[in-house]
């Protein structure tokens, strides 16, 4: 008997994104080739879902399995972690999750492993859903770093900090931005967003659509630019606001892979408006002068997208330093006058009202009147769109004036 299809995929996307700090979704892609689409979408939830919930999952194999996690041989902790998965979050046969969990170690060529592997996973099948039951509440039942909980208590508080948690572990609406064409969709609130069952792969490979959250269209909607005028994207890939934004757009990006697919999926949707700059955008060539709008849409922790990222928790850090450097250069080649959106998909004062405070910008309040939904709620002069509030990324959006 050989483990199914659909967990040796997930077996080695969680073995590469520990072992070898691989982004969760690039080792799927490559591991789930061959797969068809019912045991590509399991092996997708099992992989990214063991990815996500790794922390109490290893708390559970600590206590019932009698031995620490990090003293495990690799191959047997991922099989372990995959089989402690099955047990707590699915609905999988406690003899099924063993067998396979035994057949993974038994493909690993660690034989020698079977019986401990057989046996910790009996003791899970019996403890593990009541020892994760009575967990208090807080970043290991719910798996996250501590961090990241003491940011968001610190501001939204204990409840909200929770709230945000939880939203994040759970799957949140499938929206696309409809380019050309019609679509099969539910109209949202944000002009031009359609809340889809799934995202047409064909359409696309076409350029009709372009999977994106309210919020991140939302954010290039408050740029507000026009035709006419001169715009900056100063952090521009993969291309899904520059390729929103009117006007003549320079889009630029630092890293080589990243300009290239950014100008791919420039090409694809159409956006013949926009040029494509590889350049470091807190140190911009001169000729990249006399802008109208800017659009910093900066690196960040990215905590407002953990939901859809399971391994960007585990690496995530706040870069508030960058992010200043990037705002005051665009707003160094913006017009007197002219209009700068901060925008970054994290939920951190560090790295959102913070760097705008810093930066010597005045703020354009008049954005809350457009989008009163989504008024921050410590500082109604910005927006802040939130998983638990929203079920839409979370988004912090700023416009200044320079």
């Amino acid at each position: 008997m050989r483990a199914s299809a659909a967990r040796r995929v997930a077996f080695e996307v969680v073995r590469r994104v520990f072992e070898d700090d691989a982004y969760a979704d690039r080792a799927f892609r490559s591991a789930a080739s061959g797969l068809d689409d019912r045991d590509r979408a399991f092996a997708q939830q099992l992989a990214y879902g063991t990815v996500q919930r790794v922390r109490p999952l290893d708390h559970a194999i600590d206590t019932l399995g009698r031995r620490p996690v990090r003293k495990l041989d690799p191959p047997v902790r991922a099989a372990l972690r995959l089989g402690a998965y099955q047990l707590a979050y699915l609905e999988v046969p406690p003899h099924a999750a063993a067998n396979e969990t035994v057949e993974l170690v038994r493909e690993a060529r660690l034989e020698r492993a079977v019986p401990f592997t057989n046996a910790v996973m009996r003791r899970l099948a019996e403890g593990i859903g009541p020892l994760l039951d009575t967990l208090p509440d807080g970043p290991l039942k719910e798996s996250y770093p501590d961090w990241i909980w003491d940011v968001w208590r610190r501001d939204f508080g204990a409840a909200d900090a929770l709230a945000l948690m939880r939203a994040q572990n759970e799957a949140l609406e499938t929206v696309v931005r409809l380019v050309r064409g019609e679509i099969d969709g539910e109209e949202t609130d944000v002009p031009g967003a359609y809340r889809v069952d799934r995202v047409d792969e064909r359409a696309l490979a076409d350029g009709r659509i372009w999977p994106q959250s309210r919020a991140s269209q939302l954010a290039a909607l408050a740029v507000g630019s026009r035709e006419g005028e001169r715009i900056l994207d100063s952090c521009a890939a993969p291309g899904g606001k520059a390729t929103m934004l009117r006007g003549s757009v320079i889009a630029v990006d630092v890293n080589e892979a990243r300009a290239r697919e950014l100008e791919e999926n420039v090409q694809r949707l159409g956006a013949t408006n926009v040029t494509v700059v590889r350049a470091d955008a807190t140190s911009l060539p001169p000729d990249l002068d006399d802008f109208d709008r800017a659009l910093v849409d900066a690196p960040c922790s990215g905590l407002g997208v953990l939901g859809r990222r399971p391994d960007l928790r585990w690496r995530a850090r706040p870069l508030p330093e960058l992010q200043l450097a990037l705002l005051r250069a665009a707003a160094d080649r913006v017009k007197p006058g002219g209009t700068i959106v901060y925008a970054v998909c994290t939920l951190n004062a560090d790295e959102n009202e913070a760097v705008v405070d810093a930066s010597g910008t005045r703020i354009d309040a008049s954005l809350v009147d457009e989008w009163p939904l989504y008024r921050h709620p410590q500082r109604p002069e910005f927006l802040l769109t939130r998983p638990d509030v929203h079920k839409t990324s979370g988004f912090f959006v700023a416009r200044l004036t320079v």
